[in-house]
C-alpha cells in the first residue's frame, strides 16, 4: 500500500466512520479561528499586563511568525503542490461527509494545521519556559484543530501532517527569533523582573 491509499483510508475512517452527532456540531466552530478569538486576546492582555516592554514585542513575533506561517502554507506550498481538497474530489462525491463549506484552495498544506502549530510551538518555546504546564495544552489544542479539519472533510490526514512539520518548524524559528530579540535589547527571557 502507498502513502496515498494510506492516506486516503485514514481520512474515510476519520471523516466516515470516526464521527457521531456531538462532534458533527462541534468540530466546525472547534476549527475556526474566530471561535479561539477569546483565548487570542486573554493572551495578549496576559502578556502585556505580566510583560509590559517584552509583552509587546512577544506579541509582534507572534504576530509575524503567523503571518509567516500562512504565507509559506497558503501562497507557497498549496500554489506549488495543487493538491485537490478531499472535499472538492470527484471521485469522493458521495462518499466524503461534507460538514461545512467546502474552501476554494489547495488542500496541502492545512493552513488551519500550520498556523496553530506555529501559534502553539512560539508559545511552548517562550512562556512555556515559566509555565511549564502550558506545553501540552498547546500542542494538543493544535492537533485538535487539524484534526478537526480531516474531520470536517477539509484536508487528508498527510495535509495536517505536513501542515504541523511546517508550523513547528516556523513556530520554532520564530520563538528562537523572539529569544534572541529580548536576550538582545531587554536582557534576557521573559520573567516577572
Amino acid at each position: 500500500m502507498d502513502i496515498l491509499q494510506l492516506d486516503l483510508e485514514l481520512f474515510s475512517l476519520i471523516n466516515g466512520q470516526w464521527h457521531n452527532n456531538f462532534w458533527d456540531t462541534v468540530m466546525p466552530f472547534w476549527r475556526n479561528k474566530l471561535f479561539w478569538m477569546p483565548l487570542y486576546l486573554f493572551i495578549g492582555s496576559f502578556l502585556v499586563v505580566n510583560f509590559p516592554k517584552k509583552g509587546f514585542v512577544v506579541i509582534a513575533l507572534l504576530l509575524a511568525t503567523v503571518g509567516l506561517a500562512d504565507l509559506v502554507s497558503s501562497r507557497g506550498l498549496k500554489k506549488t503542490v495543487k493538491r485537490v481538497r478531499p472535499c472538492n474530489e470527484i471521485a469522493l462525491q458521495g462518499k466524503a461527509r461534507i460538514v461545512m463549506k467546502c474552501g476554494k484552495s489547495y488542500s496541502f498544506t492545512s493552513s488551519h494545521a500550520t498556523n496553530h502549530t506555529a501559534i502553539a510551538v512560539f508559545l511552548i518555546f517562550t512562556i512555556g519556559a515559566l509555565f511549564k504546564w502550558i506545553k501540552m495544552p498547546l500542542l494538543l489544542w493544535a492537533i485538535s484543530v487539524g484534526y478537526g479539519q480531516i474531520y470536517i472533510g477539509a484536508h487528508y490526514p498527510l495535509d495536517v501532517l505536513g501542515g504541523i512539520l511546517v508550523g513547528f518548524l516556523i513556530g520554532l524559528f520564530g520563538a528562537s527569533v523572539c529569544r534572541l530579540v529580548l536576550n538582545r535589547f531587554f536582557g534576557g527571557d521573559l520573567d516577572y523582573s
